[in-house]
């Protein structure tokens, strides 16, 4: 689960500073000093909404985690980042487009807001790694209970959450990478 939290914080953090950087070039109407403390702050407000929303549903999902059965579809933390990639590249692009677009009205503001959903999402990241560090055990969604472009780890659609053993996969408790030199 928390691999498909993560997957989206990277491209959003990418784009964000790189939107940001280029948005401090342009003097925009509000100027730039303006423009970079109101990003600032949104960049603050928005890591601490996106980090905090919805932990009840993630908290009632991982207390109701089942061992993951022979029949349950699991995929490796490479497909999952891909899909969801996929799946999200015009929402992205569209992102970044606005974020270049704000700074002319407030420069760097729209892309510290696309860095702040991005750092939200690797906080929410590393919330769900401690749980699965505490539990001992990694938490997984059915591929088949996310929605069709690979996201919405605590939507509707998903019912449970499957456990497996830490060393199960490719991925660490937060949906990091696993740093071994070979794999488990």
């Amino acid at each position: 689960m928390a691999v498909v939290v993560r997957a989206g914080a990277a491209p959003l953090c990418w784009f964000g500073v790189f939107a940001a950087g280029i948005g401090v070039l342009v003097p925009g109407w509000t100027g730039r000093r303006i423009g970079v403390l109101a990003g600032a702050a949104l960049f603050l407000v928005t890591a601490a909404v996106v980090a905090l929303v919805r932990r009840g549903r993630y908290t009632a999902l991982a207390r109701g985690a089942v061992r993951a059965g022979r029949y349950d579809v699991l995929q490796d933390r490479a497909v999952t980042v891909g899909v969801w990639r996929r799946g999200h590249r015009w929402w992205l692009l569209s992102a970044f487009a606005a974020a270049l677009g704000s700074s002319l009205a407030v420069p760097a503001a729209g892309g510290l807001l696309l860095a702040g959903a991005g750092t939200g999402l690797l906080l929410k990241a590393a919330w769900l790694g401690r749980r699965e560090r505490a539990g001992d055990a990694l938490l997984w969604v059915r591929v088949d209970w996310l929605d069709a472009r690979g996201g919405s780890p605590a939507g509707k659609a998903v019912k449970g959450l499957r456990g497996t053993g830490v060393a199960a996969g490719d991925a660490a408790p937060g949906g990091a990478r696993r740093r071994t030199a070979e794999p488990v």
